[in-house]
């Protein structure tokens, strides 16, 4: 009996375990086999809905559009013939009432227009034309002078114009936008006769260039009249 050895006994428990990979190897495939059934059964689970129909879209919110207000559009105003508020500017109360014919300052009684006045007829005892005297401009050596005239009568009318001053010369004289006349110069002075007739109530005014001459002359008058203005 003490010649024969005694064969030891595995361990058991943890020990064997630990001595023993393959088990650990073997328990971890049973858990992922069991894993992959459990996978596979919630997979199955999920069915597609019948008849092939699509599950209903959830609703995407659509953008916030603000309620239009609306906007009140002015109705035009009406339009006048002739004198409309938007054709002159004006708004159409003033353009309405610039229509009637109590705003029309040459409109008569009953919206008919007033009468022309004719022209200013001279009084009794007053020239026919009326001339006043002024200087234009003055500068060193000399100035410009000038006889404005003006026809008071009922007709057309020439009209002659003498100048006399204290000494100076005559350099030269015009006739504002008309036809220039005749000229006659004499000592210390000229007279100026018209190329062309004025019409009644109408007016002429002549020019002159004096040197070394006082601005104001001796003599000044219109057909024979004297000038206003001296």
């Amino acid at each position: 009996m003490s010649g024969m050895r005694r064969v030891p006994r595995p361990p058991h428990g943890p020990v064997a375990i630990a001595t023993s990979p393959w088990i650990v190897v073997g328990a971890g495939v049973v858990v992922m086999v069991v894993l992959l059934i459990v996978a596979l059964g919630a997979y199955r689970g999920r069915s597609p809905a019948p008849d092939g129909t699509q599950p209903p879209a959830l609703p995407v919110p659509s953008a916030v559009v603000a309620p239009s207000v609306p906007t009140s559009v002015p109705s035009p105003a009406p339009v006048l013939p002739g004198i409309s508020g938007r054709a002159n500017g004006l708004p159409p109360s003033a353009a309405a009432g610039s229509a009637s014919p109590s705003a029309d300052p040459t409109a008569g009684p009953a919206g008919k227009p007033a009468a022309t006045p004719s022209p200013s007829r001279a009084a009794p005892g007053q020239p026919a034309m009326i001339g006043r005297y002024r200087v234009v401009q003055s500068f060193d050596g000399g100035f410009i002078g000038e006889v404005a005239m003006v026809n008071t009568s009922t007709r057309s009318r020439g009209w002659t114009v003498r100048l006399e001053f204290a000494g100076g010369r005559l350099v030269t004289s015009w006739v504002e936008g008309v036809p220039q006349g005749t000229i006659r110069q004499f000592d210390d002075g000229f007279t100026y006769v018209s190329g062309v007739d004025v019409s009644p109530g109408g007016s002429v005014s002549l020019r002159f260039h004096m040197e070394r001459a006082p601005a104001t002359p001796r003599e000044c008058t219109v057909d024979g009249t004297r000038c206003n203005g001296l």
